[in-house]
């Protein structure tokens, strides 16, 4: 008999249940007898000791819906070891949940704050095998992740449907996409929508390099402008300051969040009229696209066969187009930056998107 227990961390994207129902019907097509134990809200199940026995007809007709059905929640890393109100060590509390159901092995779906505490657990003698869940695609030892397919889908459509009112109004568009740290999903989204510039975590803009892409498309008979934004794009000036100086700043900023800094900056330094867009969480809701059903369902077929022969403390990632195991330790606290030099941002280049660097 195998006792697997199974969590969804952190913010909810597409093909979460599409991977989990990979990872049941992979071990439940075997010929040893399973028991799944579902945590309700992410480690918070884990700690508080909330789940739900689950059979295999739970996981039926769930490939194409959105969402989790475990439900999920956050749980910094930077606190997990930082007793709750009432005093409990939390990272005792999930060992000791984990050997009271007698678990032989956590499947964790999650990003990076996930992987840490993943990673954790693994030191702290759990078995764990980790899928890997961001739409930001910015883990660490994985090409790929699945989420991210589906919301570049619903970025570009964003960024698709600004086009025509552009177009009629002759106005400059921001296009905000999620995306804190890293700028794969703008990126993508940007490239696949059409968006004239895109400005991304990795490549610090200066507002009057942006400013002069405008003007060369208006110059050159373009009545509109598309920008697609990170929600984590940063000036060159913000970006030479130090933490420290930065978050004194932030605490400050009059702004509901960078696009609509970088649309007054516009308005107020040239004549252009500028609308901000900000399509927010409707980013990773929805059903999963097709690519990221089949995606998802081939990681969590892999993490069921790392079960069942007894193969711990990895994530099931994606390497030069074939699904690969790696070790925890090697994911857990890297994140996957764009570089600057990347053959797709010299490229976009090529195409004459400015990244407002130059």
């Amino acid at each position: 008999m195998k006792r697997i227990g199974m969590l969804t961390s952190g913010g909810d994207c597409q093909a979460l249940n599409a991977a989990m129902r990979g990872v049941v019907k992979s071990v439940t097509n075997s010929k040893e007898d399973v028991e799944i134990y579902g945590f309700i809200d992410g480690y918070k199940g884990l700690i508080y000791g909330n789940f739900t026995m689950l059979t295999s007809k739970d996981f039926s007709g769930i490939l194409t819906k959105g969402g989790t059905i475990l439900g999920s929640s956050r749980t910094p890393f930077k606190t997990i070891k930082d007793p709750d109100e009432n005093g409990l060590d939390k990272v005792e509390a999930m060992k000791q949940n984990y050997y009271k159901l007698r678990l032989d092995c956590l499947v964790v779906l999650g990003g990076n704050g996930t992987h840490k505490t993943a990673n954790l657990l693994r030191e702290e003698g759990l078995n764990i095998v980790t899928l890997p869940k961001t739409i930001d695609n910015d883990l660490y030892g994985t090409d790929m992740t699945f989420g991210f397919q589906s919301a570049v889908n619903v970025a570009t459509d964003a960024i698709d449907c600004i086009h025509t009112t552009a177009a009629s109004h002759g106005r400059v568009f921001i296009v905000e996409v999620m995306g804190h740290k890293v700028g794969w999903l703008t990126l993508n989204a940007g490239m696949a929508g059409g968006a004239d510039i895109i400005l991304i975590p990795e490549i610090p803009y200066d507002i009057d390099k942006v400013i002069e892409a405008i003007e060369r498309r208006h110059q050159n008979g373009s009545k509109f402008t598309i920008l697609a934004v990170a929600e984590g794009a940063i000036s060159k000036e913000d970006a030479a300051l130090s933490k420290k100086e930065y978050k004194e700043k932030m605490k400050k900023y009059p702004y509901p969040s960078v696009s609509y800094e970088i649309a007054d900056k516009i308005q107020k330094k040239s004549k252009y009229e500028v609308r901000v867009t900000v399509p927010g969480h409707t980013q990773r809701g929805g059903s999963p696209c097709p690519y990221d059903r089949v995606f998802a369902s081939r990681l969590g077929s892999e993490a069921g066969k790392l079960i069942m022969n007894g193969e711990y403390g990895f994530m099931v990632g994606y390497k030069n187009r074939e699904i690969v195991k790696v070790p925890l330790e090697d994911v857990a606290g890297k994140l996957k930056y764009v570089s600057p030099d990347a053959s797709i941002i010299q490229e976009a280049k090529m195409l004459g998107i400015s990244f407002g660097d130059e």
